[in-house]
C-alpha cells in the first residue's frame, strides 16, 4: 500500500476506499484524522509525488483546519496558475480550472475544526487570499456564498478591491475565460448584510458593465438580503430592466 493509500485511501475503520471525499469529510467526526496530518504534510511537500496526490493532501489539510494546509494554499494563490494542481480540476461549463472553488468550500467547511485547533485567524487569511484572486480565477459559485459575515467584515476592503479590479477587466471588452461578472455579483452579495450601500453600489457597476440575465438573476439575492433604501432601489431597477425570470424571482 502506498503512502497516499494509507493516508487518504483508507477510512477511519481501516477499510480501503476509492472515495477520497469519504475520508476527508469523515475526518470531521474522527479525531484520529490528526494522526494522518504529518504524513499529509510530507506528501504535500514532496515535489516527486503525483500532482493529484499533493492536491488532495492540501485539500484534506485545509478541510481539517490545519495551519499547514492554510499556509500552503495561501502561498499557492500568490501565483495561482503555478500551483502543481492547476488544471487538474476542470469545470465542465467553462473548461477552466476550478480547484480554487474546491479549496474555498474546504475552507468554509473547516470552521469548527479551525476553532478547535486555534487556527481561525489563519482560516480568515486563507479566505482573504482566495478573495484576492477572484478577478481572474474561477470559483464555480463557491466563494461569495461561502463567506460568513465575520469573514466579510474582516475582508471587506479586499472584496471591494477585487471587484473593482474585475470591473476593470470587464471594461476592456476582452473575452472572459468564465462568467466573471456573475462571480463578482456573488461577492458583492456577501457584503449586503455588512454594508448594504457599498454592496449595491458595486452591483450597479457590475450590471452596467455586464447587463446579462445571469448577472441580474444573481443580483436578486442582494435584494432579498437588503433591508434599506439601496436594496429597494435595486429591486425597482431589476423589475424595470429584467426579463420575466428576473421579475418572477423578485416577486
Amino acid at each position: 500500500m502506498t503512502q497516499f493509500e494509507d493516508l487518504l485511501g483508507t477510512d477511519f475503520e481501516g477499510r480501503h476506499t476509492a472515495d477520497v471525499d469519504d475520508v476527508i469529510y469523515g475526518g470531521y467526526d474522527h479525531p484520529h484524522h490528526r494522526a494522518r496530518v504529518p504524513g499529509l504534510v510530507d506528501l504535500l511537500g514532496d515535489t516527486s509525488a503525483p500532482d493529484r496526490e499533493r492536491y488532495l493532501a492540501c485539500l484534506a489539510l485545509v478541510a481539517w483546519g490545519e495551519p499547514a494546509g492554510y499556509e500552503a494554499l495561501q502561498r499557492a494563490t500568490l501565483s495561482s496558475r503555478s500551483a502543481p494542481w492547476y488544471d487538474l480540476v476542470i469545470d465542465r461549463k467553462f473548461s477552466v480550472d476550478s480547484s480554487y472553488g474546491q479549496f474555498s468550500a474546504a475552507v468554509a467547511d473547516s470552521r469548527e475544526l479551525a476553532e478547535e485547533k486555534n487556527s481561525s485567524a489563519l482560516r480568515v487569511e486563507t479566505f482573504r487570499s482566495l478573495i484576492r484572486i477572484a478577478n481572474h480565477e474561477y470559483f464555480e459559485e463557491k466563494l461569495g456564498d461561502y463567506l460568513e459575515e465575520s469573514v466579510v467584515q474582516a475582508c471587506l476592503t479586499d472584496i471591494r478591491d477585487v471587484i473593482v479590479q474585475g470591473l476593470g477587466s470587464l471594461g476592456t471588452g476582452a473575452p472572459a475565460r468564465f462568467d466573471l461578472a456573475t462571480q463578482l455579483v456573488d461577492l458583492a452579495n456577501s457584503v449586503v448584510t455588512v454594508d448594504e450601500e457599498l454592496a449595491v453600489d458595486l452591483i450597479w457597476q457590475i450590471l452596467h458593465a455586464s447587463p446579462t440575465e445571469r448577472t441580474m438573476v444573481h443580483a436578486v439575492t442582494a435584494v432579498q438580503r437588503a433591508k434599506g433604501k439601496a436594496g429597494r432601489a435595486l429591486a425597482v431597477y431589476l423589475t424595470t430592466v429584467g426579463n420575466a425570470r428576473v421579475r418572477s424571482l423578485l416577486a
